[in-house]
């Protein structure tokens, strides 16, 4: 039996459209017969995104991006709704939510490089109809942090988050960055993008990762996210948030945590479309 080719390209934007400090795009595509095939990740503007997409769109029928970036950001100041439930859980393990308003300059002001990526992009962003689409380009905003928490339980405890951003010296540690690499090569497997691990194996080897390598990793985690919300059994994924004032989407291989839940009840955000039971 065969089925329809698609592409999932995952995009690590960086937010702003500086040449010094790019972003990171990868590519994971499925043929007709349902082979999956991995293209490493290079650095990647906006406008090299979109040709990297462009690309894809002339052999796939159906090409889903899966950005690194709040791609729906109403609220003129403070957090989005979203910001505050992922947040809740990032800040236990350790790590931080950058806040998205519209007052943030160069990144999402009227001018910001992320609505003209839209506008070209032209995709449709509505997650939960990408995940049985068979033509057409989609688009919808992930977050690496949330999605390794969500793929291994070891990482949701109390400062049990990684550290494996390399820019942030004091606290990188080459342990976390294996770490991550290993669960990235695994998480592959199980989604049958083999040829991931060759990649991921080059990754373990090195001394010295750079933010550009860290960029790159990201990337590949994007890619990975869009595949798996894809392929996978719905209840293995959460969406968090909604259509209007913005969301995510991640794994949740072993369900939405607790805190999420905790969170979007006292909020009022919706997790996969309901909201949580008081």
């Amino acid at each position: 039996m065969t089925t329809q080719s698609f592409s999932v390209i995952g995009f690590d934007s960086a937010w702003t459209d500086k040449p010094e400090a790019p972003g990171a795009v990868c590519v994971i595509h499925s043929n007709e017969a349902g082979d999956v095939s991995f293209r490493e990740p290079e650095l990647a503007s906006f406008a090299q995104a979109l040709t990297a997409i462009d690309s894809e769109r002339s052999i796939s029928r159906m090409c889903l991006v899966s950005i690194d970036q709040p791609t729906i950001v109403p609220n003129v100041t403070s957090l989005r709704p979203v910001d505050r439930v992922t947040g809740s859980l990032i800040s236990w393990i350790g790590g931080g939510v950058q806040p998205a308003n519209r007052s943030k300059m160069g990144m999402f002001d009227d001018d910001a490089p992320i609505w003209r990526f839209k506008e070209n992009l032209a995709a449709i962003e509505n997650p939960e109809q990408a995940r049985h689409a068979t033509d057409g380009t989609y688009v919808m905003e992930v977050f690496p942090a949330l999605a390794l928490a969500g793929i291994n339980a070891d990482y949701c405890v109390r400062l049990g988050g990684p550290r494996y951003n390399p820019a942030r010296r004091k606290t990188f540690e080459i342990s976390h960055w294996k770490s991550v690499v290993n669960l990235v090569t695994d998480f592959g497997a199980r989604l049958d993008v083999h040829d991931l691990k060759s990649w991921c194996d080059e990754q373990l080897q090195l001394e010295r990762p750079r933010k550009a390598d860290q960029d790159k990793l990201d990337a590949v985690i994007c890619a990975l996210i869009g595949l798996h919300w894809k392929i996978a059994p719905r209840h293995q994924s959460v969406m968090i948030g909604d259509l209007s004032t913005g969301y995510m989407v991640a794994p949740a291989l072993n369900g939405v945590h607790e805190r999420l839940k905790t969170k979007g009840r006292e909020t009022g955000v919706p997790i996969d479309g309901v909201l949580p039971a008081q």
